[in-house]
């Protein structure tokens, strides 16, 4: 997993401007140096595989927030489909 490049934490967002991924608060920390560091647009990580996701923000202080990639939301779509047909096919049975 990654992590932040300022602690040990696990990385939530990445920055693009700076090439470095933070954790909440190391983000606050940075991003509000100041209002040019607010400026930067970030890249929330996804909360499964940590690859980056279409969700991005910019200001001193970002609320913290859980995001899927694409990937990874289409994969969990797969997944309750096809357990929602298993739940229909025993619906269907004529006692």
């Amino acid at each position: 997993m990654k992590r932040g490049e300022l602690c040990d934490c696990l990385a939530k967002l990445y920055c693009e401007s700076y090439e470095a991924n933070h954790c909440w608060q190391c983000d606050t920390y940075v991003h509000s140096a100041n209002l040019l560091a607010a400026k930067h647009s970030r890249t929330l990580l996804c909360h499964v595989c940590q690859s980056l996701t279409p969700w991005t923000g910019t200001g001193p202080k970002l609320v913290p927030t859980v995001s899927g990639c694409n990937s990874c939301v289409s994969n969990l779509s797969c997944k309750e489909e096809r357990s929602s047909e298993g739940d229909q096919v025993g619906d269907n049975i004529d006692g």
